[in-house]
């Protein structure tokens, strides 16, 4: 993938996520991606942190979209690895994250979250 193609993926996964519309958000996730992320490990019962399947990983961000309806993002930074690309962000509160996305045949396979500490 290459740094255009990272940055179009990224403007397109920021409209998105502020649209708050989980159709929208999952479009370009495999049917058997992976998700880690912290966060789930805190809402999805039993899962150490790691979502498997588009069914699953929809409703996890239902319900984290339930649980913060003020969610909002701003892209920082796009970067582009062979098959990856990782979106460097800041969420409403000012919480800095990344995601790291790897993709097979235009979708997203598997994806890690990671986030800097809250803002004080």
């Amino acid at each position: 993938m290459n740094l255009d193609e990272a940055h179009q993926f990224a403007d397109e996964w920021l409209a998105d996520w502020n649209s708050h519309d989980l159709d929208r958000i999952t479009r370009h996730y495999a049917p058997d991606v992976v998700f880690t992320s912290p966060i789930a490990a805190r809402i999805v019962a039993g899962s150490d942190g790691v979502v498997r399947g588009i069914e699953a990983l929809r409703a996890y961000w239902a319900e984290g979209l339930r649980r913060n309806p003020q969610l909002r993002f701003e892209v920082i930074g796009v970067y582009a690895g062979v098959d990856t690309i990782v979106i460097h962000f800041r969420n409403q509160t000012g919480q800095l994250s990344a995601e790291v996305l790897t993709f097979h045949d235009g979708k997203v396979v598997t994806g890690t979250a990671n986030h800097g500490p809250l803002p004080t």
